[in-house]
């Protein structure tokens, strides 16, 4: 694990302290239970947002706080942990990085100042099937006289339904799988022949696929040059991958504290069964891929802030190793609780469904595995 700076510290303890006594997991399961309409309670949001979150990735000359990914990363593992459901992942992180890297000044002055108040959702809308192919668009961004017309589909947009703008990668030339001829455009979620679809999933989070039907929009929407998308895309989806994956260690480190609490208190056979030897290694080996995991997290978000030469390899690398912890952490979570981690009453299962939904997005292990390896000619 890597030294957190002293300001790092104090934001990791105010998360840690405010998110366990207001929106503990228990908060989450309330949420679920009362089915809100966006898939999070609106007090959670306007909470967040007084605390100052929204704008920590936002540089202070647009209204953010500039701290930086690693010390956006530390708040994420803390949310992680209580299954707090937001569209702070969504927005101030992806959505903030996209206008960062592909906005010229007068987006900048446009959206920044909003997605760190909190008073705009800006989430990115970029995968069309059911698996992460970033090339693979085919969503039509044709010119009109008055700039583009988009037509197209999006599926597992994040927060989609509660999104007040989206940032959308289509195509302005060539076919689908080419990485020449993306664009990404910036535009309101309610504009005309915009559908939105909430989409039902196992993590009970407000995801939707979106719909574009002959949807026009000014020459200013565009983001970044024409046709010149791809690698904006992939910087943009390097932060969303690294950025998930400090939730992820949040998610898995949870589900490795309660398994803990277990194997110190549960007893069988009149002894603690933390003291049978085969359950004490198999939690020392835990622990060990625990924080392996953690250390390919924080190098990713910290070569990001440093703006680093191997920013995609170290964020493909992240996302795969925290993604296969997480998978192994979640099953063993269930499997040392017996049959009651099987049981909607107890928290294991909800641990379990948000972690495989966190593995998917971005692109699962075997995504960035593969991924991983072209990056180093292999």
């Amino acid at each position: 694990m890597a030294a957190l700076t002293e300001e790092q510290t104090m934001i990791r303890d105010q998360a840690r302290s405010w998110l366990t006594e207001q929106y503990p997991v228990q908060k989450f399961r309330e949420m679920r239970d009362s089915q809100a309409e966006f898939a999070f309670t609106p007090d959670t949001w306007a909470g967040m947002a007084e605390m100052g979150w929204p704008g920590i990735l936002v540089p202070e000359q647009y209204g953010g706080l500039g701290l930086g990914y690693l010390t956006f990363g530390v708040v994420l593992e803390e949310i992680g942990r209580q299954l707090t459901a937001s569209p702070l992942f969504a927005s101030a992180f992806v959505g903030a990085s996209a206008v960062m890297l592909a906005g010229n000044d007068q987006q900048k002055q446009q959206w920044l100042p909003a997605i760190a108040d909190g008073s705009q959702i800006v989430t990115l809308a970029s995968d069309e099937g059911p698996r992460h192919v970033p090339a693979a668009i085919s969503m039509q961004a044709s010119r009109n006289s008055g700039g583009f017309e988009l037509n197209g589909n999006k599926t597992f947009v994040l927060e989609g339904m509660a999104a007040s703008a989206l940032v959308v990668a289509a195509r302005t030339a060539g076919d689908a799988g080419d990485q020449q001829g993306i664009s990404l455009f910036i535009l309101a979620a309610d504009t005309d022949g915009i559908s939105r679809h909430a989409l039902a999933t196992m993590d009970s989070r407000g995801y939707a696929n979106i719909s574009f039907d002959k949807v026009s929009i000014p020459a200013d929407a565009l983001l970044g040059e024409l046709d010149q998308g791809y690698a904006l895309l992939e910087a943009i989806l390097d932060r969303a991958s690294a950025g998930i994956a400090a939730e992820m260690i949040g998610t898995a480190a949870q589900s490795f504290d309660m398994t803990l609490d277990y194997l110190k208190n549960r007893e069988q056979f009149g002894q603690v069964i933390g003291s049978f030897q085969a359950l004490g290694h198999r939690a020392a080996d835990l622990y060990t891929d625990k924080e392996m995991a953690r250390s390919c997290m924080e190098a990713a978000l910290q070569a990001i802030d440093d703006n680093g030469e191997n920013i995609a390899e170290l964020c493909s690398l992240s996302k795969c190793k925290t993604g296969d912890f997480l998978h192994f952490m979640s099953n063993q979570l269930i499997q040392i609780h017996g049959g009651i981690g099987m049981t909607d009453e107890f928290d294991a299962g909800l641990y379990l469904k948000r972690a495989r939904v966190l593995e998917s997005c971005y692109g699962n292990q075997a995504y960035h595995r593969d991924r991983y390896a072209r990056l180093l000619n292999f």
